[in-house]
């Protein structure tokens, strides 16, 4: 086997080593962000009901819980778009190749991850909104 050939081996084989590390992590991030917004919605129930107790709309607390979903959505959006830059980076240094960054590919996956969180805090947030407010204050 040629070294050209075994170099590349070795260096594709280190790179999907590190792709597969990356996307666990990701995945790791991802479940500890969705963790994070189910707690949300039951371990402040009493505050939903205070909120709503003293004259909160319903649509006001669904505004509120759509707009932290969508806050934690884009952040995470913005980390993973730091991180593959990175790797990416990285990567084509250690391949000798140039490095294109493609603005367009960013935004798309920015707001993506955007629109997931506006998709899964629906409904955490439809259910925050229609609570209660005696059952909410009485929850413990």
């Amino acid at each position: 086997m040629p070294v050209f050939l075994m170099r590349c081996a070795l260096l594709f084989g280190d790179a999907a080593f590190a792709l597969g590390l990356a996307s666990s992590a990701a995945a790791g991030i991802c479940r500890i962000f969705s963790g994070i917004r189910t707690q949300s919605g039951t371990e402040r129930t009493r505050e939903i009901g205070v909120r709503m107790a003293i004259g909160a709309l319903e649509r006001e607390v669904l505004l509120q819980f759509l707009i932290e979903a969508v806050v934690l959505s884009a952040l995470g959006g913005v980390v993973g778009i730091v991180v593959a830059f990175a790797a990416c980076y990285g990567v084509t240094s250690l391949m000798g190749m140039p490095f294109l960054f493609d603005p367009w590919v960013n935004l798309m996956a920015f707001l993506f991850s955007a629109a997931i969180g506006v998709v899964f805090g629906y409904a955490p947030a439809r259910r925050a909104a229609r609570l209660n407010p005696i059952g909410a204050l009485r929850h413990e």
